[in-house]
């Protein structure tokens, strides 16, 4: 598979992201009156090619080497994998069901090992989807004990604290994207330039691609996560917003890429269900809980036919 093609596939993914990503971040923020939509995106984008320069590239690492070999035939299974994850997530998008991307990836890449009966690590994707699962559950556990700290805090001053408590975590969560989940869209460009490292243009591209997905990507996404959870007030998206960051950036310490859509719909959970059970619109929830369990299998059969069809 020539450059030229990776890098298109490289493109696509990162407008995909950014649709399924972007709105998802920036939604549940537009609540508090302080950080307009285009602030928000461009803090975002900023943070996702930032972060990787500054931080270094170990998410990107374990996707693009230690879940199938390196060489030509493990680099082949990896871009189908992503074309896979494509494919899966666009369409989730597209009927307002913002999905998992470290599902559709790992679940596209692990199928596509198969398919193209490449040696697959099991015991790295357990690790992986163990970490990954677990980042919604620690989101809602963070907020519900993040929430009781606004009670105590309400006062004269109580809105300027919301909105700087707010710009804080965005930009928390923002480095926290950066870190770990906005990594995926940078594997593919390593494969099409040197494969262990990002050639300078690769950046600038990331983030234009990313930007113009979330744009795309917002209105449809933020029925389901900005309000379509819950009636999200101020309080609620801070609270997600920091629970979501600290739970992504203890994954990012471990390498293994997770979820931010995940980790911030646990978030606003927990902020809903810490005030009132009956806040939370379930039948939303049921019906994203139920994109993410079909996201992996949908992925990793796909990934697998595509595999045995091309070899």
């Amino acid at each position: 598979m020539t450059a030229e093609v990776v890098t298109a596939v490289a493109v696509a993914f990162a407008v995909v992201t950014g649709a399924n990503d972007g709105g998802a971040l920036i939604a549940p923020g537009l609540r508090v009156p302080i950080l307009n939509v285009p602030i928000s995106l461009a803090v975002l984008a900023g943070a996702t090619v930032a972060l990787p320069l500054l931080a270094g590239t170990a998410v990107a690492s374990t996707l693009l080497r230690s879940i199938v070999p390196p060489g030509d035939a493990g680099r082949t299974a990896v871009v189908t994998g992503f074309v896979v994850a494509v494919v899966v997530v666009a369409v989730l998008t597209r009927v307002g069901r913002p999905t998992s991307l470290t599902l559709a990836v790992i679940g596209g890449l692990t199928g596509a090992g198969f398919g193209f009966a490449v040696p697959v690590d099991t015991g790295v994707v357990g690790r992986v989807l163990a970490i990954g699962l677990a980042a919604p559950a620690v989101g809602m556990l963070l907020a519900l004990l993040a929430s009781s700290w606004w009670r105590p805090a309400r006062g004269v001053r109580y809105l300027t604290a919301v909105r700087r408590a707010h710009v804080v975590a965005y930009v928390t969560q923002c480095v926290a994207y950066g870190a770990n989940d906005g990594q995926k869209m940078l594997v593919l460009f390593m494969i099409a330039g040197t494969g262990d490292s990002l050639e300078w243009w690769s950046y600038p591209v990331v983030a234009i691609a990313f930007a113009l997905g979330a744009v795309l990507g917002l209105p449809r996404v933020a029925r389901t996560v900005g309000t379509g959870i819950l009636n999200v007030r101020p309080t609620h998206a801070v609270t997600a917003e920091m629970s979501a960051a600290v739970a992504v950036l203890g994954s990012s310490a471990l390498g293994a890429p997770v979820s931010m859509t995940q980790a911030v719909t646990g978030g606003l959970l927990g902020a809903g269900v810490h005030q009132s059970y009956r806040r939370i619109r379930w039948e939303v929830v049921r019906n994203l809980v139920a994109a993410w369990m079909i996201t992996l299998p949908v992925s990793a059969g796909l990934g697998a036919l595509v595999g045995i069809v091309l070899s």
